[in-house]
């Protein structure tokens, strides 16, 4: 196979990246009994958190930016290939069924489509000119926030994805986890979680893919936090789609009114299942239009609904 200039270009750039860096130290893990490499793989993943942390005020500046935008009407939406925006689907995908979320308001959007979700799609992550096509039929706009995903912070489809998106005014977050990415150079706000080379070189879907989960929980969770889409640490805008989240609607009910089951019941069935509606015609005594009404008005702030609806004290959390 010969070496063109851009495959020797882009091996000498692989060659400066930590996600890259082989260590000669485990070049005999293969040799190694089960359990040793089970330890070895724990004591790795025992360093992603504390990575995570070194970036805890720049990502609570994104997420106040983002819930800044999505309180406005605005969507959240992930891009990036491989493990990466895999992640990033998978995490926007499972927001409408923790927090109710509006068809299109957490989206994942992935180099190669669909397929890519189980398959490689070759050549999708070096465009960034697909990346630009990708977004363009979402229509963004600037209350949209766009999170490019990329272990390496080179990923041409994530750069071009946050590139494309601060063009058109969005805001933009960079999630790497190298030092002086492109992609959090080309962002609003570059998140990079260095958690050093893989146990298995270059093999990104490790720490970096850990540590990525790790931050795309907080992006998501606490946005949804600062949006109201929680009453503590009850997801009270779950949405009952089975019986097991009904079960679970009952429950935060029940933890957050302190109400007998049947009570909660009847709650849950003059509200229509709920479970915001719900708890504020047990703690604040009104009937399920006014619950409506107030939560209305309280832009779902659960909260500032019952402290409309004048509960007590000691009936808010």
């Amino acid at each position: 196979m010969s070496v063109t200039p851009d495959s020797a270009a882009l091996r000498a750039q692989l060659d400066t990246l930590t996600t890259e860096a082989f260590r000669p130290e485990l070049a005999e893990i293969d040799r190694l009994g089960t359990v040793e490499i089970a330890r070895l793989m724990n004591n790795e993943d025992a360093d992603v958190p504390a990575a995570v942390a070194s970036q805890l005020p720049r990502i609570a500046a994104a997420i106040d930016d983002t819930a800044e935008r999505m309180a406005r009407g605005g969507r959240l939406i992930y891009a990036g290939a491989g493990t990466a925006g895999r992640l990033g689907v998978l995490d926007a995908s499972e927001c409408p069924p923790t927090f109710n979320t509006a068809p299109g308001q957490v989206v994942g959007v992935l180099a190669g489509g669909p397929e890519a979700m189980v398959t490689s799609v070759e050549g999708a992550e070096d465009s960034g000119e697909l990346a630009a096509a990708d977004l363009g039929r979402l229509a963004l706009t600037p209350d949209d926030t766009v999170v490019g995903v990329s272990a390496s912070g080179r990923t041409p489809y994530a750069v071009g994805a946050v590139t494309y998106a601060r063009e058109l005014g969005a805001l933009t977050i960079g999630l790497s986890c190298n030092a002086g990415s492109a992609l959090a150079a080309a962002a609003d706000h570059g998140i990079e979680v260095v958690v050093g080379p893989e146990l298995l070189t270059g093999s990104t879907r490790l720490k970096a893919g850990t540590a990525q989960k790790l931050v795309l929980n907080m992006l998501s969770t606490i946005t949804m936090i600062r949006l109201g889409k929680t009453y503590g640490n009850l997801m009270v805008d779950v949405r009952a789609s089975n019986e097991k989240l009904r079960a679970r609607s009952r429950r935060i009910v029940t933890l957050a009114t302190g109400a007998g089951a049947e009570a909660v019941e009847q709650a849950l069935t003059a509200t229509g299942g709920e479970v915001k509606p719900a708890i504020l015609t047990l703690l604040g005594g009104v009937d399920a239009a006014t619950a409506d009404r107030l939560l209305g008005e309280a832009h779902g702030h659960l909260r500032t609904a019952l402290e409309a609806a004048g509960a007590r004290p000691g009936g808010d959390r």
